[in-house]
């Protein structure tokens, strides 16, 4: 794949980046660069290889999913401005 200068203008344009005609042709090389290495990675046989998250493979570390502190519906409603059965009340905003 090839980036001509009237894409790098448009893809400017789009990014709201002033660009001039010489700079124009300077990102179109380097964008022809970067799609070049691109097309080089397509070419790598990934077939039989688990998708990863990193190189060395580590276990998610977990807690306990234990109810420290409840019952505390009174604390939490209690600088509210308007409650009612341990809910905020707040002012319609849809009609």
């Amino acid at each position: 794949m090839s980036v001509d200068i009237d894409t790098v203008k448009r893809v400017a344009h789009l990014a709201r980046i002033a660009v001039s005609d010489e700079e124009a042709e300077r990102m179109q090389d380097e964008l022809n660069a970067i799609l070049g290495f691109v097309e080089q990675l397509n070419e790598v046989d990934v077939a039989g290889v688990e998708p990863m998250t990193a190189v060395v493979e580590t276990a998610m570390k977990k807690r306990a999913d234990v109810v420290t502190e409840g019952d505390k519906a009174e604390d939490i409603v209690a600088n509210a401005p308007i409650s009612e059965d341990h809910f905020f009340l707040v002012p319609k905003v849809v009609e």
